[in-house]
């Protein structure tokens, strides 16, 4: 139980090809996936989550196999954001780069289509922040955490959704 019965560099490596999977798997579902979570994408994320604990740490079911897993998951996180906060490129290529999605009150349709989202799920967002119709908006963007930023053309409208982001220093 507190010894290991597979390798572990196996467990890292088997790790690292799970960890990477899941973030290539994440980044080509877009961005709209990670802002909005439905039922649907939350049973998704349970299966998933239980289809590769196996993978990573093979027959081994013991505890220093679990958290050696968990701390190379925790390890490439950081390595990732650390990446991504330093390289542009990098950072482009996980995080993805906003999205325009209405300017000067006209829907972006190719983007939209691009994004996999509807005219209404912006005309929702467009309700959160107090603005009534898209003929109100001079910009709209679909940000790269899944959240649609709007820019009124009145500078007197207040944002009415309160939303929190962590900064990191």
């Amino acid at each position: 139980m507190l010894g290991f019965e597979t390798p572990p560099w196996t467990i890292i490596v088997r790790s690292l090809v799970v960890y990477l999977s899941i973030l290539v798997g994440l980044r080509l579902m877009g961005k709209r996936e990670l802002g909005q979570m439905t039922v649907f994408d939350l049973v998704v994320i349970l299966l998933i989550a239980n289809a590769v604990q196996n993978a990573m740490v093979g027959p081994d079911t013991s505890l220093p196999a679990g958290v050696l897993s968990a701390f190379v998951i925790f390890g490439a996180n950081k390595l990732v954001g650390v990446l991504r906060m330093r390289s542009g490129w990098w950072g482009g290529l996980v995080g993805g780069t906003p999205t325009v999605l209405v300017e000067n009150g006209q829907f972006i349709v190719p983007n939209l289509q691009k994004e996999g989202l509807q005219g209404s799920e912006v005309e929702m967002a467009m309700r959160e922040h107090g603005i009534a119709g898209i003929t109100e908006v001079q910009l709209a963007v679909l940000e790269t955490d899944g959240s649609i930023s709007i820019i009124p053309n009145d500078s007197k409208v207040v944002r009415t959704r309160r939303h929190i982001r962590q900064f990191r220093h």
